[in-house]
Order: C-alpha cells, then structure tokens, then sequence
C-alpha cells in the first residue's frame, strides 16, 4: 500500500520494527549457544531481554497510537540475521566467530537506532510526545547495548581472535 500521509508511513514504520525486532528475538538465541565467550554469551543475554521489552514498548506504542500491533516482513533484518547465520555456518566456534557475531550484533544494532530515530521523528511531528518518549527510550537502549558491544570487542574479544594463529581452521 502506498503512504500518503506522514501517519501512514509512521505506522508501516512501526509494523517494519516490529517485525525486525520480532526476527531478532528468535535469532538471539541461536547467535547466543554458537558464541564461546561466557562474557560476550551475558551481554547477548541482556540484549535479548532488552529487545522482549523493545517489543513491549512497541505494542504499548502501537496501542497509543490505535493502531494493532501487526508487523510488515523488515527484509532489512532478515538480511542482516542472514548474515549472522553464515557467520555461525561459515567460522568455526572460538574467538573468531565470536569477534564476527559481535560486528553483527552491531549491525542489528546500527539499524535499530536509524528505524528508531526516524520513527521517533516521525511521532514528534505528529505531535505524540508519550509514543516518542517510548521509542526514544529503546533507542536508547540500544545505543548502550551497541556501546557495551563494542567495549566488549575492543577489551577482550578482538585482542583474543588476534592471538588465533594464521591459517588456523583452515
């Protein structure tokens, strides 16, 4: 269906995360047992249990705005959990793989932020200041998540996969 109004395209906007955020939480924990860090396997964990209460906040969202909350396939996110599922495939189970998940899990999260902001955006013009304060918060979140990710990376994951010997697993 073509939008024709900013508030047609904000709740097409919302069924997309929805539906990202949906695909999301059924892949973290395949992404979650295919990780060998206990650390890197926690903050995957609470991001999970952050992305149930993204859901949530999108329902109340969705209820807010007298809409039901129904998704629109996000292609987006099934691309990128695709990728993540290759990842897992493709490289085997250490500190490879797990530097790798990590650059997914930051691309998910680099998605998450852009849809949030833009719907954010959207409820503000529309003049729906408690739906945008709700979409804010879980972009928010995922600001952190991604943060948290990345320290992460940078302190013990990277430096582990750097001391994988060349050529090895293959």
């Amino acid at each position: 269906m073509k939008q024709t109004t900013l508030r047609h395209l904000y709740i097409d906007e919302l069924e997309d995360i929805l539906s990202a955020e949906a695909q999301l939480v059924m892949a973290l924990p395949r992404i979650i047992a295919a990780v060998e860090s206990k650390d890197l396997a926690a903050a995957l964990t609470c991001q999970l249990e952050e992305t149930e209460g993204q859901v949530k906040r999108l329902k109340e969202v969705f209820n807010l705005a007298a809409e039901p909350a129904q998704t629109k396939t996000c292609e987006a996110m099934k691309g990128l959990l695709k990728e993540s599922a290759g990842v897992i495939a493709d490289i085997e189970l250490g500190c490879v793989r797990d530097a790798a998940l990590v650059g997914a899990c930051q691309r998910v999260d680099h998605y998450k932020m852009a849809a949030y902001g833009t719907t954010c955006s959207f409820a503000k013009t529309l003049g729906y200041d408690e739906q945008a304060s709700r979409l804010s918060a879980s972009r928010e979140e995922v600001s952190k998540t991604n943060e948290a990710l990345g320290q992460l990376a940078a302190t013990k994951i990277n430096p582990a996969a750097n001391m994988t010997p060349i050529g090895a697993g293959r």
